[in-house]
């Protein structure tokens, strides 16, 4: 379960953020072909913060559709799967813009 590896890296990098602030909440981008599965990476966030300072860290997950771009038309849109043609020209030319996220969209830090 490479999730796990992926919480301890978001426990890493929010702190690091928060700069010794009091972490209230972190929320990760997930793609949905970022090949993370959200309720795996939620799991493993829990046990990793379960009895330390940050067992009450709330962590959001922001879904991330995949979107693409047909090279014919420039039109951007979302697709369900790999052979969906452009829905504006009908070409079949298209190249994936969106659905590969897996960062730290924000941390937020309680007030001193």
């Amino acid at each position: 379960m490479h999730e796990l590896g992926i919480a301890a890296e978001v426990i890493e990098a929010a702190s690091t953020a928060a700069a010794g602030a009091r972490i209230a909440a972190v929320c990760v981008r997930v793609g949905e072909l970022s090949g993370v599965d959200a309720d795996a990476l939620r799991f493993s966030f829990e046990a990793l913060t379960a009895g330390t300072e940050m067992e009450s860290v709330r962590l959001d997950i922001e879904p991330r559709r995949r979107s693409n771009r047909c090279r014919r038309c420039e039109t951007a849109f979302e697709a369900d799967d790999y052979g969906t043609p452009c829905p504006a020209c009908g070409s079949a030319e298209i190249e994936i813009t969106g659905g590969t996220e897996l960062d730290i969209a924000w941390v937020e830090v309680e007030d001193a």
